[in-house]
């Protein structure tokens, strides 16, 4: 047992030392969970005072446009949950948010050693396997932020790990599974189509047995172990709808669907990226398909290799891909790893046909994450591969001592590969993170009142950073953005270099002063002509000065 507490707690000490560097929230994603969590914790439910994407109310203005809303439309809702208990002891604190995912993550690494373990791989490839799940290449800097990676990250192992244990005849273990792909679903929109591959498997597994008893006659050996059982395909199916049932009959109650901006057509039928955050493109199918045949094309091919290029880089830091290859072809017909060149199968797919445009932004990787640790097992048995190909040829190489050299010093390149991409990432974060730290004391030396409401690009960081309630500025003509500061009473616009809508853009660069936009209040600089951040107040109430004029 001490290689696995080992693996857990070097793990837990990588994930710790992130939080040390940087304990907060650092993007929407992980934002919004912590802002649910904490209205959780405070009593509120699952309602959030900001609108963090108008698909979450109907991709309109509603016709009773209020705050608060209800929340998770789209995301779901896992990662928020395992934080409350946390909140509730330590309070409302960075800490408190981001532990829970750190501990829950750190799980990985003593997993990926069980996973190798039992697929009979070697105790040099469980150990080494178990180091890369602890500090995963590019996507170490991600596995301490208060979201779903850290989730996703074991509980998508495990749950491929238990389906390839049904398959070699546990059938308790392929039951279990659909409780664990139930999680996955609970944490992110995708996981279903985890739970829609484990039940691929099982249909694969009896289409197997049927043909083997077909050529039972034959001279031919015919596999004689038995097809995974009835009642475990049941009890799987069963688990996944007790995780899953009382999350969707909340959905049903609430937004008339269990999966509200898939069924609005709001996430899968945009034509852009930028109809994503819009209220007037209105997606819907009818609308993509008059795009016509070669932009779709292009688009799901754009989403393809987007996705191979994420996976390269952050599943595989670009230097792990080729043995990862070695690996697949070595462990082309093993039952420990058929669900899982099952799943990746269908992690490529569903991000090339279902959600392409938002691959770039992430999205793929939220899913393919859970795809790592069996990546590195079948990475280090790469190495090892190539390296008794090569001393195959050369009686002089020492095939152990070469292979754990290779093997050790693949994973310091890893490990090395990490810290390279996590610096400029948290450095990018941190230059998005001071002006809003700024912007919040300015606020409060302002006395500016908790209640006035801001419209941002980013609804749920600010309400993070401000605690004051919110609207996302849309993207879309300056007009209707007019028309949502309005509905909504928001009293204040931030405006940001790095991230607005586009019609903002004029406003910030001072080309156009519209009569409801004040002149700046606050901005923060960076030495270039155009402000990192920029206060303005809004006035469209009559009476309201602030402007300049009334109004």
């Amino acid at each position: 047992m001490r290689t696995p507490v080992a693996l857990f707690v070097l793990a837990l000490l990588v994930r710790l030392a992130l939080i040390a560097v940087y304990p907060d929230p650092a993007y929407p994603d992980s934002y919004y969970y912590v802002d649910v969590a904490r209205a959780i914790a405070a009593g509120h439910g699952l309602n959030v005072d900001f609108v963090w994407i108008f698909a979450e109310v109907g991709n309109r203005i509603p016709d009773v446009p209020a705050l608060p809303v209800p929340s998770n439309a789209h995301w779901l809702p896992l990662a928020s949950l395992v934080q409350v208990p946390f909140i509730a002891v330590l309070g409302p604190t960075a800490l408190a948010s981001a532990l829970p995912l750190a501990i829950i993550g750190s799980l990985a690494a003593p997993l990926t050693w069980a996973i190798a373990r039992d697929a009979r791989a070697t105790p040099l490839v469980a150990a080494s396997a178990g180091v890369l799940s602890a500090i995963p290449a590019a996507a170490t800097v991600f596995m301490a932020q208060p979201e779903n990676f850290a989730i996703m990250h074991p509980l998508v192992a495990a749950t491929i790990w238990m389906t390839a244990r049904g398959l070699k005849g546990d059938n308790r273990s392929y039951a279990f599974a659909g409780l664990l792909a139930g999680l996955a679903s609970l944490g992110r929109n995708d996981g279903v189509f985890l739970g829609a591959a484990v039940g691929l498997v099982w249909f694969w597994d009896r289409w197997r047995w049927v043909g083997s008893r077909r050529g039972s006659g034959s001279w031919v050996h015919v596999e004689d172990r038995r097809p995974i059982a009835f009642w475990a395909a049941a009890a799987c199916l069963g688990l996944f709808l007790l995780v899953m049932g009382p999350w969707w009959a909340r959905q049903l109650s609430v937004f008339g669907s269990i999966s509200p901006t898939s069924s609005s057509g709001a996430a899968l039928w945009i034509r852009t990226i930028h109809e994503w955050n819009s209220i007037t493109a209105h997606p819907s199918f009818g609308q993509f398909l008059d795009q016509g045949a070669g932009t779709i094309i292009a688009s799901r091919l754009g989403g393809l290799g987007s996705a191979i290029g994420n996976f390269a880089v952050v599943i595989g830091s670009v230097i792990l891909i080729p043995f990862i290859l070695v690996g697949a072809v070595g462990r082309a017909r093993s039952r420990d790893f058929g669900p899982w060149f099952l799943y990746t199968g269908v992690v490529f797919m569903t991000a090339t046909l279902l959600y392409p445009l938002h691959v770039p932004g992430g999205a793929f990787i939220h899913s393919a994450i859970g795809l790592a640790p069996h990546a590195a097992i079948l990475a280090m048995e790469g190495v090892l591969l190539l390296v008794r190909w090569v001393a195959a040829r050369r009686r002089t190489w020492d095939e152990r001592t070469a292979g754990t050299v290779m093997v050790w010093g693949m994973v310091a390149m890893v490990v090395a590969t990490a810290v390279v991409f996590a610096r400029p990432v948290i450095t990018r974060w941190d230059a998005t993170r001071q002006p809003r730290i700024r912007l919040a004391a300015e606020l409060d030396r302002l006395a500016v009142p908790a209640t006035d409401r801001l419209m941002t690009i980013d609804a749920g960081g600010f309400k993070y950073w401000t605690g004051r309630p919110g609207v996302v500025s849309p993207d879309d003509p300056l007009d209707t953005i007019e028309s949502v500061a309005r509905a909504y009473d928001i009293r204040w616009l931030v405006i940001e270099r790095d991230d607005a809508a586009e019609a903002l853009g004029p406003v910030l660069k001072g080309e156009i002063h519209p009569a409801w936009i004040g002149r700046p209040a606050f901005s923060v600089s960076d030495g270039n002509p155009i402000p990192r951040l920029v206060l303005y107040p809004v006035c469209t109430t009559p009476g309201d000065t602030r402007c300049g004029v009334g109004s």
